[in-house]
């Protein structure tokens, strides 16, 4: 009987042991890394002439999914890459940062691929509305400042090329 007592009590100092260790260890999640993925290639052109204002190397968000997450828990984007926001129809749209570490321009575009408006700087991680003022159906986000560096205007034009993926 005294055998079995010490073994009762062993196991009952080794269980208190690991719940004790247990709960003193923080926990901690890490976030995956999320890394550009190119989907297509657009170009971007001013109104009265023209000419080119950029290319991008572009990923495509048109699924719910995609379009909520965006560019968050990035902490990074070349200057030659942005997302293209998809949507099937036109209507105001509002954007916010949540979750989103770096600061970025937001170009809005009508149902002819043509600028109507223009956040630019929004901050990281600020939930703030960023409104369209006008009739959207498509989104560009890039890297803040690149709307001013490239003279962007209302009526200045986008075409872009999605790749086709076979899965």
């Amino acid at each position: 009987m005294k055998f079995y007592n010490s073994i009762f009590f062993a196991a009952l100092f080794i269980c208190a042991i690991c719940f004790t260790a247990c709960k003193n260890e923080p926990k901690t999640i890490k976030q995956a890394e999320v890394s550009f993925i190119k989907e297509g290639e657009l170009t971007l052109y001013k109104s009265t002439s023209d000419s080119i204002i950029a290319k991008l190397n572009i990923e495509v968000a048109k699924t719910s999914f995609e379009i909520e997450t965006g560019l968050m828990y990035r902490d990074s984007m070349k200057e030659n890459q942005g997302m293209l926001f998809v949507f099937d129809d036109i209507r105001e749209r509002n954007f916010y940062m949540k979750n989103t570490r770096i600061p970025l321009d937001l170009i809005f575009l009508d149902h002819n691929k043509t600028v109507v408006s223009f956040q630019e700087n929004a901050q990281p991680l600020d939930e703030s509305s960023l409104p369209s003022n006008a009739l959207a159906q498509f989104v560009l986000e890039v890297n803040a400042g690149l709307a001013e560096k490239w003279l962007l205007e209302v009526g200045d034009r986008m075409e872009y090329f999605e790749y086709k993926i076979v899965k």
